[in-house]
């Protein structure tokens, strides 16, 4: 089993960046895929990006691509969310989430045992 913390998160004029960094702990963590996903208010959670084992293979949501990029330091145990050109529609509480199981269907939270806390990132216009 693997705990997950998610730190980074804030307040950024649109156009900025923020780093989102997941740290986990528990079961060895170059073992699990991880994602990120972002839930807005009265909204659905959605996937944002995930990343392989060795870091090697990433996916990213057409809303996000060009802008966000997920990276991963297995010798650090933590998974970063890096996000440049902040639009106002990207605020949400950001999760970072982990599955010991391969699946072609990534994007679909179901697919992920194990979730952080939320961080909170809000991009004022």
């Amino acid at each position: 089993q693997v705990q997950l913390v998610e730190s980074g998160g804030g307040l950024v004029q649109a156009g900025g960046s923020l780093r989102l960094s997941c740290a986990a702990s528990g079961r060895t963590f170059s073992d699990y895929y991880m994602a990120w996903f972002r839930q807005a208010p009265g909204k659905e959670r959605e996937f944002v990006a995930t990343i392989s084992r060795g870091g090697g293979s990433t996916s990213y949501a057409d809303s996000v691509k060009g802008r966000f990029t997920i990276s991963r330091d297995n010798a650090k145990n933590t998974v970063y969310l890096q996000m440049n050109t902040l639009k106002p529609e990207d605020t949400a509480v950001y999760y970072c989430a982990a599955t010991i199981t391969y699946t072609y269907d990534y994007s679909s939270s179901r697919r992920y045992p194990y979730w952080g806390q939320g961080t909170q990132v809000t991009v004022s216009s």
